[in-house]
């Protein structure tokens, strides 16, 4: 059984506070399965989105994970216009900022997809 969205969120918040890091939920999405979305974003204000794998993807031994792959980075515009796209699309996503001191380090927060 998938981890409900609003359970996988709250999970890597507090795992990111534990550790010391700082994350925060810019938008809360459905409950059950809304998309995930995460933002990682660096003192400089770099960022990078991420967002679901596509489901070809996923590994068969552990169907139930989120793994993520990048939308965008280091451009701004292409972030907000993929948001405002989502937006219109399914407003019911979440999107969840991290703080980084490197925007290529996401692998230590969440599962990133190969290829």
């Amino acid at each position: 059984m998938r981890l409900t969205s609003d359970f996988w969120v709250s999970a890597l918040t507090k795992r990111l506070f534990a550790e010391g890091g700082f994350a925060t939920v810019l938008q809360k999405g459905a409950r059950e399965a809304g998309t995930i979305l995460i933002l990682l974003r660096n003192r400089l204000g770099q960022q990078a989105l991420y967002g679901p794998a596509a489901q070809a993807v996923y590994d068969e031994a552990r169907p139930n994970e989120r793994r993520f792959t990048l939308i965008a980075k280091d451009d701004d515009q292409a972030i907000e216009k993929r948001l405002e796209r989502e937006r219109r699309f399914d407003p019911d996503f979440w999107l969840v900022e991290i703080e980084v001191t490197d925007l290529d380090e996401a692998e230590r927060y969440f599962e990133i997809a190969a290829g």
